[in-house]
């Protein structure tokens, strides 16, 4: 539900834009909005979930995420509508992680490369439908009708969750809400002061004062929370090099593939020409590439091992962004698809690698923790990879003398080949791996009998 509902809307973000007088791009913050609200509540949903048990929070995370579905439906200003999203961000920030937590503490390592594959599996159907019944939705009905589909969702969700799941609890200490505020109020000004500069470029000083104060405000949050005697979340999965791995050239790359469901459709559409439902319906094969890929990605791990594959595939990624800034006017819709599902397999086999090799090295004992801070940061990497889109939308148009407004083709390619070398720089960390890094998760049987 939480991912069909971030991808259902990328291709009715015009439609949803007109119907509030605003430029397309100027949406972002809509869904930005909504990525900082997850980002900055994650940290609270292990508390909670220790606190009042994991089935407790999980379902009053559905009825929130679900009221504030309604919300969005019922607003008519994009204040309105950004309030929603963050209401509904707080939802979606207590349901995922505290899904994926009652995964993760208990599994065997032998287990956890399979596990992430078949928990990853009904997660990639949402993204396959999105796009397309965004664009339906958005064309033949309202766009309201977008994130009305989520109540019978919800409903669904929460019964099955008072039948399939335990109410357990862990150990409580004291939550540290100094460091939840500074954490909260220095990304949300850092996120902030982005897109300012994406939405009004002439306001150079305000936006660049505003991103240092909120980059302070990280920084000192980082320093408060490494002395702190119960601190927000633990960096101890650092000293781990395979989870530093996800974290630095990872948080890169994901930043990158983050911009995609945002970039793509609107360079469809605005860039293009193309329908909703028709660039939903192209889109749909960048998706469909991440699903067809999933069943061998486990092999090819064991095969390959994590280093060489790492280092390939982000090429891959890199090549092709360049392809898509090389779409234009000229370009045929199948030519489009083919290089989407090529482009969807790259971006599925390098998440997957990702989350997969982050857990390899932690001990059970500090799975909460390392959650915890992997899911802030793949939030805060999707948050800025749509937030980037928009600034890079309004860098290339300030190159070109054009109005961020109303884009061309010519824009979106700038805004690609920007994404582009994002993800070649990522490999970066990649290349400083071993060969041996992340075995402990591989089946070394498998790997020695292919070679």
């Amino acid at each position: 539900m939480e991912i069909l509902d971030a991808t259902v809307i990328t291709t009715a973000l015009p439609v949803i834009a007109a119907d509030f007088g605003i430029p397309a791009a100027h949406l972002s913050i809509g869904v930005s909005a909504y990525l900082v609200a997850v980002t900055l509540f994650i940290p609270l949903s292990g508390y909670v979930a220790d606190r009042f048990g994991a089935r407790t929070i999980f379902i009053a995370a559905i009825g929130v995420f679900t009221l504030a579905s309604v919300l969005c439906g019922l607003s008519t200003t994009l204040v309105e509508f950004t309030l929603s999203r963050i209401l509904q961000g707080i939802g979606g920030a207590m349901m995922v992680p505290v899904g994926r937590l009652v995964v993760l503490r208990d599994l065997p390592k032998e287990k956890l490369v399979k596990t992430v594959a078949i928990i990853t599996w009904p997660a990639l159907s949402a993204p396959l439908l999105g796009p397309v019944l965004g664009g339906y939705i958005a064309t033949h009905f309202s766009w309201q009708w977008i994130f009305y589909m989520n109540i019978p969702l919800g409903l669904i969700a929460i019964i099955a969750s008072a039948y399939l799941l335990q109410n357990t609890k862990g150990k409580v200490s004291t939550f540290d809400v100094k460091g939840f505020l500074l954490t909260g109020v220095g990304f949300a000004l850092f996120m902030a002061g982005i897109e300012l500069l994406a939405s009004n470029a002439e306001r150079l000083f305000e936006s660049a004062t505003i991103i240092s104060v909120g980059f302070a405000g990280m920084l000192f949050a980082m320093w408060h929370i490494k002395r702190a005697k119960n601190p927000l979340f633990s960096f101890d999965a650092m000293q781990h090099r395979t989870f530093r791995l996800s974290v630095y050239g990872g948080s890169v790359v994901r930043i990158a593939l983050g911009s995609a469901p945002f970039l793509i459709p609107l360079m469809l559409q605005l860039g293009l020409g193309y329908t909703p439902v028709e660039a939903g319906s192209i889109l749909l094969w960048l998706f469909a590439g991440n699903l067809a890929i999933k069943p061998a990605t486990t092999w090819i791990m064991n095969t390959f091992g994590f280093k060489p594959v790492l280092i390939v595939n982000g090429v891959l990624i890199a090549l092709g962004f360049i392809a898509l800034a090389m779409i234009d006017v000229n370009t045929s819709s199948f030519t489009i698809a083919a290089l989407l599902f090529i482009n969807g397999i790259t971006r599925s086999m390098h998440l997957t690698l990702l989350n997969t090799i982050a857990f390899a090295d932690v001990p059970p004992d500090k799975m909460r923790d390392a959650n915890t801070l992997g899911a802030i940061l793949m939030q805060m990497n999707r948050g800025l990879g749509i937030t980037l889109s928009a600034l890079a939308i309004a860098v290339a148009s300030l190159i070109l003398g054009q109005s961020a407004d109303t884009p061309d083709i010519t824009t979106f390619t700038i805004a690609m080949v920007f994404m582009a070398i994002l993800a070649l720089v990522s490999i970066t960390d990649s290349i400083l791996l071993s060969k041996e890094d992340g075995d402990a998760v591989l089946n070394k049987r498998k790997r020695k009998k292919s070679f």
